[in-house]
This record gives C-alpha cells, structure tokens and sequence, in this order.
C-alpha cells in the first residue's frame, strides 16, 4: 500500500474526497405511466415517490432474482434509474419486453451524463459553501440545480461509504469545470482502489461482482433498504414473499476481514472454509477484496463473501487461502 492511498483512505473518513464514477449508468424514464410501470418491476416502493424523492431497489426476475440493484430518483417529470456500468442494456431489455400499451420512455442518458461521488464529514459543508442547499436532504432525496455558474444537474444523498455521500450528475461538457472547482474547494481527488476499500468496509455491494443474477435479492443482505413487503404485487413478488414468511435464506452477503498481513489479495471465487471441521468444508465464496488501508505500516486484506447461515454472525471464524478471517 502507498502512502497515497492511507491518505486518501484517512481523508475519506476525516475530511472530504472525490470519486470519478462517470462511467455508471443512468435511465431516464418518461411518460404518464413511469411509476406505475417501473413499480412492477422492483422491490421497492415506486408508486409514491414524490419529487424529490428516491430509493434502492432491485429489478427482479419471475423467480426473485437480481436483474440489477438500482437507484431511483423521482423528479417532476421523470424517473432517473442509476446503476453500475454496463446495466442500460439489459435493464432496457428486460423492461422493454413487458412495454404494450404503457406510456413510458427509456432512454439511455450514460452518455450524456458524468457522476461524481463525493464522501466524507465535511462533503455536506462543501457543497453548502458552493451555493448548494443539501443538508436538508435526507437518503436518496435529491435537488436540480443547474445554474450557469454552476452546471450540477442533481445531487442526490446516497450515503454508500459510511459517511455523507453524494452522487452528483453533471453534464459531459461540463465534467473538468466542475471537478476543478471541486478539488479548488477541498475535496482530495481518490482512486479507484480507494474507493473499492470503502465500499467493501461499508459492505455496499456492486452488481456484477457481489450481485449477480444468481443470487436472491434476500441474500444480498440489503432488504431493509431495498425490499418492501407491503407495496402489492410485481414480477418476482412471490418467492420473495414466500422467503420472508421462511424467515431466512441460506446464505448471506457478509464483511470479512483477514486477521494475518498477507501479500495478495484473495480473488473473486476464492472458497471460504469451516475452520472448525478436519474435512475442511467449504462454506461460502468471496465475491470482492481490497486492502483495508488502514496502516502505513501493515496491511490486510477485506472482502465480501456469500456464507451459510451458521457463519453469518459477527465474530465467527472462517478460513480464507489458510489464512483466518473473521466476520464482521
């Protein structure tokens, strides 16, 4: 680990950074019967959305399976559906196949639209000194803003890192002028391994390496944020309806921590081991590591694994590549 990155590890937790993450997805939606439609197929609740307001959400398949882990911000006219990189496609797909009669539009805005991630205590100061008015906003809820002299199109709270996040949507052609003034204002520019060490110890997943479409969306471990069971019915309602009344799947999204300095990090697939049993059985699988950043001196590795239900407790041990870990 470099210097840099305890840094801007230390900085994200004490000050402010910024991430570029222009190359996520973003989905405008359209049309009288936007909310309704997108409603139907999700996890959360749409219909009521205001504007102004959002939620997390998983887009699910008839078996209650993750198709995407979206973000969906309602303005007065739209719907803005944000994602991982690459998920406009398929999304768009999925959804187009179930437009007959509706009146909605999805248009692929990626291409038009940067984002920006800014985390960390002072985040919210710095975009009120920048004429911002945010720190009223609560989880998801968002403003416009798009003066001239300061061309941010949204500003959403996600709150993804363990601290103030926001997710800022700005125009392409306005991408350098706003990251300078950004960076001019005190936010550290941070890299992607940062990020990736933030995210991990937050254990915020991403779709595509810790979601996938074989997972339930109740095994992601993010029900209360992205799950009702009171909205009514939408495509995947049953089974996950019939998970709750279970109480329980078998396996669970979780934070692990190595215990031992290591030299390489454990990698996607890597297989999780009960420390307890002389036959070594295997109990879950990482989806995701990076380095905890949390020594100049030393470090050791984090990730996020699926494990059977007896390990998910925090404090339970397991072993990683011989190496103990514990759960967090």
């Amino acid at each position: 680990m470099t210097t840099d990155l305890f840094a801007e590890r230390n900085a994200a937790i004490n000050d402010v950074v910024l991430f570029d993450v222009g190359d996520r997805t973003q989905i405008e939606f359209t049309g009288r019967d936007r909310l309704k439609f997108l409603h139907n197929f999700c996890t959360n609740e749409i219909k009521k959305l205001q504007a102004g307001q959002g939620c997390e959400a998983f887009v699910t398949s008839i078996q209650g399976k993750a198709l995407g882990h979206i973000f969906v911000f309602a303005e007065a006219e739209s719907l803005w559906v944000e994602s991982v990189t690459g998920s406009a496609l398929p999304l768009i797909a999925h959804l187009d196949r179930y437009l007959i009669t509706e009146d909605v539009k999805l248009t692929d805005r990626s291409a038009e639209f940067t984002e920006f991630l800014l985390v960390g205590p002072q985040a919210t100061a710095l975009l009120e000194r920048l004429g911002l008015s945010v720190g009223h906003l609560t989880l998801n809820s968002h403003v416009q803003h798009e003066a001239a002299d300061w061309p941010i199109r949204s500003v959403r709270r996600v709150d993804w890192l363990e601290a103030p996040t926001w997710l800022l949507s700005v125009a392409r052609t306005h991408s350098d002028s706003v990251q300078q003034r950004l960076m001019a204002s005190g936010a550290i520019l941070a890299t992607n391994e940062t990020f990736h060490a933030l995210r991990i110890a937050a254990g915020f997943p991403l779709y595509g390496l810790d979601i996938t479409d074989e997972q339930l969306v109740q095994e992601v471990a993010r029900t209360p944020q992205a799950i009702s069971f009171t909205k009514g019915c939408y495509l995947g309602q049953e089974p996950i309806a019939r998970i709750d009344a279970m109480g329980h799947v078998n396996r669970e999204l979780r934070r692990l921590e190595l215990t031992t300095d290591v030299r390489t990090l454990p990698q996607p697939g890597t297989p999780i081991f009960d420390q307890r049993t002389p036959e070594a059985k295997q109990i879950g699988q990482i989806t995701s590591s990076a380095w905890s950043l949390q020594s100049q001196e030393a470090d050791h590795p984090i990730a996020l694994a699926y494990l059977r239900r007896s390990f998910l407790a925090s404090g339970s041990k397991v072993i990683v590549d011989h190496q103990e870990a514990i759960v967090l």
